[in-house]
């Protein structure tokens, strides 16, 4: 597969936020201390069933990309390694997204929602600044745009939509141009 310039400033926007300690790489770490974090922000201690499965699911995640991405073998993935893997369809593809996103999703609503299967705009942004430091400005608007029935209200669909646009729609103005605030 071919990146185009656009994705390929989505993809790096992707590393980003999944660098948790910001050392330029992404590991194991990253994926645990996220999903702690996560679990934490919103009261879920370390019994809790659902931060089990959020963490089970972070850790799985980390797995799989390790085992795509990372070609040295240093337990780390670089940027470079990171978008070599995109291109050669190792992480994400039309066939493999539903099935490796629905779960995820679904252990972050199980510890994110606290009453109505959507997320309020508060919910939004404790949940992507814990998961995945996404400022809060960018959260905001990033919730605006994900509800487009004006309820204040965004759920798993409307999640999966925009992550979807976000790896396969090269629309700058679509839903994957803006997921995750600006592109560097």
């Amino acid at each position: 597969m071919e990146i185009s310039p656009f994705l390929e400033r989505k993809l790096a926007r992707r590393f980003q936020t999944f660098d948790i300690d910001g050392d330029g790489d992404i590991d194991r770490a990253d994926f645990e201390t996220s999903a702690i974090r996560l679990a934490r922000e919103f009261g879920h201690g370390p019994d809790s069933p659902a931060r089990r499965r959020l963490l089970e699911l972070s850790l799985d995640l980390w797995g799989r990309l390790a085992d795509a991405a990372d070609a040295d073998e240093d337990s780390a993935i670089s940027v470079d390694e990171y978008k070599a893997a995109f291109a050669a369809d190792l992480l994400v593809t039309e066939e493999s997204f539903e099935a490796g996103y629905r779960p995820f999703l679904d252990a972050v609503m199980a510890v994110v929602d606290t009453n109505d299967g959507k997320l309020n705009v508060e919910e939004h942004i404790r949940w992507t600044g814990a998961l995945m430091d996404l400022p809060e400005e960018d959260a905001r608007t990033v919730h605006r745009r994900l509800d487009t029935d004006t309820d204040g209200l965004i759920g798993t669909e409307d999640l999966l939509r925009a992550i979807h646009g976000f790896y396969f729609d090269e629309d700058p103005e679509g839903s994957g141009g803006w997921l995750l605030g600006a592109l560097p």
